[in-house]
């Protein structure tokens, strides 16, 4: 929202302020200050001057020397390149010393050898406008000498970011009324407009309310009025917080909409056939709304009709059909209150917004409907004529939406821990526009302070205690340290451990997914650990979308569809991760519904950044998914176990120490084509439970080897079907050879022809490196080690040594 500092001065002294100290002030109050703009000329260096005669540059044919007066006394010398001005002109003038926008300063200088004393400027190089052909020309009657900011005008504007339970603040009358209160200060009242009430038996139009999303309506008639444009002061106000001049009376309804807060809609009597009816639309009916668009309604919108059709969509826009143009003679000025519900539902359904449904959406004023609408009264008869009926039309009442509420000094002071006196809260709830009975509550010490109608966000004591807090300033009140030590809790490790595991995965490259926890019914399939045999997806009853059926089982499925979306953006090496809550229910009613912590990962693409020194990178493969495994898990004992999977093509249980912590796997061909990967694509996903319970968050570091190792190779001859995994847990897990280092498995050999190797049998080479680290080995101390290594692994496993 734009608030002009020129039109908040009309209501408050502003003399002494500077924008940069009301900025302070709203933003310590809890008003956010999105912006400040300065508009006009504000150096007093840039006047008005007239141009007495000019020559040709005798150096440059495009540049002029003109002589100028600019009210200094003596003519000044200006060079000037622009063309659009004649002896005469009133122009504007920046003098020796004159600053710019842009920090641009002026000073005296030559122009291919003849001296300028100062610059005339275009709109666009005083922030005037965006006009840079020529020099800008002003009215004849602009006074040589005087400040062009004087003369022109200037004004500041405050964008300003108002919270939706403070909806007194959208005008510049209660932002006003806000800053007085916090500066200690009065408002400038207005001088007081009468509002003449409704009387028995007479009346300008019937009003029938049939709807409780109105309950108080007024109207008012104006005879007699001449539509033209609207006065200079007038369009200035408009045009200096970004809203188009229309007509006067138009202008004199959002004039005061911004001035005063309270949203008004005059119609066209001509228009208008019998009296007006607020009712709730019917379905199927349709509304021409003052943008040309035609809406259809339903029976949750509230609109305003005759009895031939709808003029209004109550508190969001009025209708082309009833709207005034030039023709108009008659107005029909509406002011009421529309509840805030039904103006929030049907702006959003019809995605039709307007300054007044915005106010309407957050609550307005109830006391300031007859206000807004006599003051609108008298300047339309003031700026378009015309006689004003002395019968306000009124149906309904005005809500009370304030009451009285309770207020214990005590309390304030126990609660702020300050000392502020009972006569300092007083006297900042009375600023704010509280009044007090003399009342307090039976048996307490609590004053009983009546809410003004504008601020319906305070119901409660703590509400006051907040705006005590907010006025006499939050950095008055002393801080303290009231908290004790608490021990770590086991929510803290586990919050540990997990930030732990993403720092690692985020180390070697992953990026962090956060998807919705829900999923369609058709991503079902997508989850790892999801199994239908088992347990049954949690369904909601009500749905917002087909897209967001269940809650989810795994957290596969949203790394797939985020895989889905990076590849179609172009993304060709995917790394992400995920951590977060996945659901289940067991088909026994009995067990209930049951919730766990995940983390699942997805990679594919090219193992490396492509680059001019190497060949294409490889993509990813089931190794480089089990190398994140270990170093997700700070060791090197997971193993994988192969398992059938339905979303996998090879599927593998995670495992460490002999339990099982996840799966991990290459997903099924046809369901990568589906995501549009021209790569292998690989996951995994592991609870979180098991993974705390076996792995620990701290890595472990082991000495550089000082004494160089020995290394021997051997071939085994196994059967076609046997595991790798077999092998390498016999080294890791049985084989108690102290000299043993490390194992490494560098070939795998097998003949489908069955000439060198029977077809059902395969060769499995192993590299295995021997060092002592107190010492360097001999060659025989390796051989014995080597022998009773071999020895052992024939005689656990069912294997020959090629």
């Amino acid at each position: 929202m734009l608030i002009s500092l020129n039109w908040l001065s009309d209501h408050l002294d502003l003399a002494g302020s500077g924008v940069d100290e009301l900025s302070r002030l709203l933003t310590f109050a809890g008003v956010e200050v999105e912006g400040i703009e300065h508009r006009g000329v504000a150096s007093d260096r840039v006047v008005v001057a007239r141009i007495l005669e000019f020559d040709r540059h005798p150096d440059a044919d495009k540049l002029s020397v003109c002589r100028v007066d600019g009210g200094q006394g003596e003519p000044l010398q200006i060079v000037c390149g622009a063309k659009n001005f004649k002896a005469g002109d009133k122009v504007p003038l920046a003098l020796e010393g004159a600053v710019l926008p842009g920090d641009f300063t002026i000073r005296k200088g030559k122009l291919r050898g003849v001296e300028s004393q100062g610059m005339m400027c275009s709109g666009r190089e005083l922030g005037l406008g965006d006009d840079h052909e020529g020099l800008l020309i002003l009215p004849p009657d602009a006074p040589v000498g005087m400040p062009l900011g004087t003369y022109l005008g200037s004004d500041t504007l405050v964008e300003i970011e108002v919270t939706p339970n403070r909806p007194d603040l959208l005008s510049h009358a209660g932002l006003a009324r806000e800053l007085a209160a916090l500066r200690g200060a009065a408002v400038r009242t207005a001088p007081a407009t009468p509002v003449p009430t409704a009387l028995p038996g007479r009346s300008v139009i019937a009003i029938d309310l049939r709807s409780p999303a109105c309950p108080y309506y007024t109207a008012r008639l104006i005879r007699g009025v001449k539509v033209g444009p609207s006065p200079a002061w007038l369009k200035a106000k408009l045009e200096s917080i970004g809203l188009r001049s229309i007509n006067a009376v138009v202008d004199v309804t959002n004039y005061v909409l911004h001035d005063l807060g309270q949203p008004l809609h005059a119609f066209d009597t001509s228009k208008i056939h019998g009296g007006l009816v607020v009712r709730a639309a019917a379905d199927g009916e349709s509304f021409t709304a003052l943008d040309g668009k035609v809406y259809p309604l339903t029976a949750g919108d509230l609109v305003i009709a005759d009895g031939a059709k709808v003029l209004a969509l109550a508190g969001v826009m009025g209708g082309e059909d009833s709207g005034v143009t030039e023709a108009t003679t008659d107005v029909l000025l509406e002011s009421a209150y529309f509840a805030p519900s039904g103006v929030r539902r049907s702006s959003r359904r019809l995605g039709l917004s307007s300054d007044s449904s915005y106010r309407f959406e957050r609550g307005v004023d109830p006391a300031m409907v007859a206000v807004a609408s006599a003051r609108a009264a008298a300047l339309i008869v003031e700026l378009a004529g015309g006689v004003t009926e002395d019968v306000v039309v009124v149906a309904g009442a005005e809500p009370v939406l304030t009451g009285e509420v309770p207020l214990d000094g005590d309390h304030v002071r126990r609660l702020l821990g300050s000392s502020i006196g009972n006569d300092a809260i007083a006297s900042i709830l009375q600023r704010l526009g509280l009044r007090t009975g003399g009342s307090t509550a039976p048996g307490t010490g609590a004053t009983r302070w009546q809410i003004p109608s504008y601020r319906q966000d305070l119901q409660r004591p703590v509400d006051l205690i907040e705006e005590v807090a907010r006025v006499a300033g939050l950095d008055g009140i002393p801080a303290r340290t009231v908290a004790a030590f608490a021990a770590p809790a086991a929510e803290d490790e586990t919050y540990d451990r997990v930030l732990n595991w993403k720092q690692r995965l985020a180390a070697i490259g992953f990026y962090e997914a956060r998807t919705i926890k829900l999923i369609s019914s058709a991503q079902l399939a997508d989850g790892l650990g999801y199994d239908r045999r088992r347990s049954e997806p949690l369904a909601l009853k009500n749905p917002l979308s087909e897209d967001h059926t269940h809650l989810r089982p795994s957290l596969v499925p949203g790394l797939l569809a985020v895989a889905a979306h990076n590849l179609r953006q172009g993304a060709s090496a995917l790394r992400f991760f995920e951590v977060g809550t996945v659901f289940a229910t067991s088909p026994n009613p009995q067990a209930g519904s049951a919730e766990a912590q995940a983390l699942a990962v997805l990679l594919s693409g090219p193992h490396v950044p492509p680059s001019w020194l190497k060949k294409a990178p490889y993509d990813t493969d089931l190794h480089d998914l089990h190398g994140v495994i270990d170093a997700l898990l700070g060791r090197d004992d997971a193993r994988l176990k192969k398992i059938e999977h339905p979303l996998l093509v090879l599927a593998a249980e995670v495992s460490v120490g002999g339990k099982v912590v996840g799966l991990a796997g290459q997903l099924r061909p046809a369901r990568a084509r589906a995501l549009d990967a021209t790569a292998p694509v690989y996951v995994a996903e592991f609870n979180l439970g098991a993974l705390e319970k076996l792995v620990a968050t701290a890595p472990r570091y082991a000495e550089i080897p000082r004494f160089p190792a020995s290394t021997r190779d051997v071939a085994l001859e196994v059967a076609a079907d046997f595991s790798h995994g077999q092998i390498e847990e016999f080294f890791t897990r049985k084989i108690k050879e102290p000299l043993l280092a490390g194992v490494s498995l560098f070939d795998v050999f097998s003949d489908p022809e069955g000439v060198k190797l029977p077809n059902d049998r395969k060769s499995l080479a192993y590299s295995l490196t021997y060092r002592d680290p107190t010492r360097t080995l001999e060659s025989k101390e390796v051989d014995a080690a080597h022998a009773r290594v071999v020895g052992a692994l024939t005689g656990a496993l069912p294997v020959s040594v090629r």
